[in-house]
This record gives structure tokens, sequence and C-alpha cells, in this order.
């Protein structure tokens, strides 16, 4: 019963994006390419196989994480975390959580290790609002956890209601907005660029050129600013993709990353 609620969950999500973004990207198009386009899916497959595993593989890492914390946090801390108004935690928790994913998706382009998985994500040379859901479910499990990481140890995440639901809200944003930032559309928001992250910002980061390896915040592009990653020129990227070549089949793509490399 479980099983068949979360697939049904899932695929009201995806026909809810899908109304959205075919639309957008067919009229605003940053560039032409199919609506139904190559690997398209596997791209459906790994929504779901993602959408159903991924807080069975979370579980065990944040549950050590939580447990850590109470022992090596002090309890002051946590306290003062947990009296602070709900709202100035949901800012607290979303700015933290994206310096924590930051940081996980640089070390994830920076080490050839989580390079391996990491890459299935930027192998597509065409990219939309579904190249989204291409990641191996290893790669996310890790970027997600540096996320929750500043959550835990600074209190913002505690057993209480609200801190259990901080967590739930700072990954329902970055999904939401990660769908958003993919989207292959022509739009620029002038200002606000430098504000929020947008899909101008986020299709450089999916750059196969010398400008790759940029823009690795997945909301708040001042973190690039800070830690010296930002590139958002007026120009748009010539291609996406890598070097080399992803196996086509999905199979191949999940264990790729495994197998030993000359």
């Amino acid at each position: 019963m479980g099983f068949f609620y979360d697939v049904t969950r899932l695929a009201i999500w995806l026909g809810a994006l899908a109304a959205l973004f075919v639309p957008l990207e067919y009229f605003f198009a940053e560039r032409r390419q199919p609506i139904w386009r190559r690997e398209a899916l596997n791209d459906l497959v790994y929504y779901f196989l993602n959408g159903l595993i991924l807080s069975v593989l979370l579980a065990w890492p944040v549950a050590l994480l939580g447990a850590a914390v109470q022992h090596l946090v002090p309890g002051a801390l946590l306290r003062a975390a947990g009296d602070l108004p709900l709202w100035l935690r949901v800012i607290a928790a979303l700015v933290l959580g994206d310096i924590g994913a930051y940081w996980g998706h640089r070390w994830s382009h920076e080490l050839p290790f989580l390079w391996r998985f990491h890459s299935v994500h930027h192998s597509p040379t065409e990219v939309d609002w579904l190249t989204n859901t291409r990641a191996h479910p290893l790669d996310l499990v890790f970027t997600r956890f540096c996320g929750l990481v500043p959550l835990y140890v600074t209190g913002l995440a505690q057993a209480s209601e609200a801190g259990a639901a901080l967590p739930i809200i700072v990954n329902t944003v970055g999904i939401v907005w990660s769908f958003f930032v993919h989207a292959n559309v022509n739009w620029r928001l002038g200002w606000l660029e430098q504000i929020i992250s947008t899909p101008s910002f986020h299709r450089w980061h999916h750059t196969n050129d010398a400008m790759r390896d940029r823009n690795y915040a997945a909301i708040l592009p001042v973190l690039d600013r800070v830690f010296g990653s930002l590139h958002l020129p007026k120009t748009r990227p010539a291609e996406y993709g890598i070097d080399g070549d992803m196996p086509a089949d999905l199979p191949r793509q999940l264990t790729q990353a495994f197998v030993r490399r000359n």
C-alpha cells in the first residue's frame, strides 16, 4: 500500500511539473530541442527511482548525524536554536542548508571519486527541466546530507515538531527550485540573478568548455561570489555535457562509478 501511494504521489507531482514546464519550454525555449528528447525515458526512471529510495538511503546517515549532534554539540546551543522564532529558523535553515549543499556539490566536481557519481547528472548534451531528475542516487544522498549537516550541528533541526519539519522544508524548496533552474527557457531576470539562482545562472554550471565547474549554489549565487566560483555573463554556453562517454543504458550509468578506470 505504501509503495502504491508513493508511486501515485510521484506521478501526480510529475504531471504537475510537466503541465508547468512543457508549455514554458515550448514558448520560451533557450534552445530549440525536442520536448521528448534523447534519454528522456532514462530521466523518468531516475525520477521514480530516486523518489522511492532516497529517503531510505538517507535515513541511516541522518540518524547517525542526529545521534552525534546530541553527544557533541553543547545543549545550550541546541536550546538557543530551538527558541528562535519559526520564521527565523526557516530562513537560517535555507541559508545554512545552501552553504552545506554548495560544498557538497563543489566537492562532487573536485574529487574524482565523487565525480564518478555526479557525472551522470552532467552527461546530457540537452538540458531541460527533466534533466534535474537525472542523478545517481548516491550522488544525491551525499549532496543532500551535506546540506543537512549545518542544520543539525547548529540545532536548527531537532526532534521537536518544528525542528523535524525544517529538513523537509529545505529539501522541498531545493527540489522545486532545481526543476526551475534546469528549465530550457530564455529568461534573464536582471538584478534578481545576483540574489537567487535562475536558469541562466545554472546553465553555465552544465557547460562543457573552459568555464565549467562554476555556479555550484542551488539557490543563493552569493555563495559562488564569496567562494570565487561565480560565472554569469550575458552570453550562453556553446555546449553541454562531459568529456568522455556515459553509457546509454541506465543500469550501466548506475554501476559505472564502481568500475576501476585506467
